[in-house]
């Protein structure tokens, strides 16, 4: 503790005096001497230096700090306020060390910084060593083509059901990031199902000339199930005539929940497909096919969206499954109804967005 002891006489003058090179050879003698004792610190140190490098280092260069965030990112019990200010930094490269590796930061922490910086700092968060799904969740609505193929590839991230169904999205028309999620060791048949679904055949065969014997035999089930599913959900639909109803409806200001629900009930499937479409501003061929698909999130995002009830919702899932097929068990859709409550409206409005952004004919 000398070096640091025998520095704070002297920090009043370079504070004052203003030297960038006198205020950078402080934090470097102060900081080299927490890394080289950090394990040996008791918490009355670690404040110590915390309150001695928190006032010098917005006086610094940008490489003087950077040098710093790199020292302190692997340290354990690094001094939490000025990694608090360091991982905030706009600046990629004094945030980045810290954001990939700095176990200080907390889930809270992680959203907070994801969903309010730059695809630099996005992709430093995709590379930690575990992310848990609320990080994912904003990285996937969030990120650029770099960052979600990233954190897709990231085996320490987990995803929920809304990150997988984000992730599934974006691979229909990126082949990279198809093959990372298929490689990942926790997508669920469903999931390797709706991948092989969206994906080219180049894709697919990749896929499976990589894959381990166990997983050459789940995209072989999967492939089979896409091949079997029933021509009523599959084959080519006439949406002109619903189109002009619910257009009729919308320019009379009479397209709303009520008459939504009223389709879903009565599993009209195109006139559904056309409201939501016109509802939500989303193209009605991709609309169909996210309806089509294996799993009830896509609904449950366009629901979270517009603010429907959840007996709305409801019904739109019973009528992406159709008639005279069995409808989901009881636990099954206690579980979906639970998902909708939790899912974040903004989160589900980025969703809409990148949906909204696509070209109508690129999901057909």
């Amino acid at each position: 503790m000398a070096l640091a002891t025998s520095a704070i006489p002297e920090l009043d003058a370079i504070v004052k005096g203003g030297d960038p090179r006198r205020q950078a050879d402080v934090i470097r003698k102060i900081s080299d001497l927490f890394a080289q004792g950090a394990a040996h610190f008791q918490p009355k140190h670690v404040e110590l230096f915390d309150g001695i490098l928190i006032g010098l280092v917005p006086l610094v260069e940008i490489d003087t700090r950077a040098r710093l965030a790199e020292q302190l990112a692997p340290i354990a019990n690094a001094p939490p306020e000025l990694v608090g200010l360091l991982v905030h930094e706009d600046e990629i490269a004094i945030a980045g060390p810290l954001l990939r590796s700095s176990p200080l930061l907390d889930e809270p922490t992680l959203i907070e910084i994801a969903g309010a910086k730059g695809q630099g700092h996005l992709f430093a968060i995709s590379e930690r060593a575990t992310l848990s799904p609320p990080v994912t969740d904003v990285i996937v609505s969030r990120g650029d083509r770099d960052v979600v193929r990233s954190v897709a590839g990231n085996s320490g991230a987990q995803f929920s059901s809304l990150g997988y169904s984000g992730l599934i999205s974006r691979a229909g028309d990126d082949g990279s990031l198809a093959l990372a999620i298929g490689r990942r060791h926790d997508i669920t048949q469903l999931q390797l199902k709706e991948l092989l679904e969206h994906s080219a055949d180049i894709v697919r065969r990749r896929l499976f000339d990589m894959a381990s014997p166990a997983r050459k035999v789940a995209i072989n089930q999967a492939m089979i199930g896409i091949g079997s599913a029933p021509a009523s959900r599959g084959g080519a639909r006439d949406f002109a005539r619903a189109q002009r109803e619910i257009l009729t409806l919308s320019y009379a200001q009479e397209l709303n929940e009520a008459a939504l629900m009223a389709f879903a009930k009565e599993h009209k499937y195109e006139e559904t497909v056309a409201a939501l479409s016109v509802m939500t501003g989303v193209s009605l061929t991709i609309i169909d096919h996210l309806i089509r698909g294996d799993r009830h999130d896509p609904i449950l995002i366009m629901g979270k969206s517009l603010s429907l009830q959840w007996a709305t919702v409801r019904a739109l899932i019973l009528v992406r499954i159709g008639p005279g097929r069995p409808n989901p068990s009881i636990p099954e859709m206690e579980e979906a109804r639970l998902n909708y409550e939790r899912l974040v409206p903004a989160t589900a409005q980025r969703v809409l967005k990148f949906w909204q952004k696509r070209p109508g004919d690129s999901a057909a």
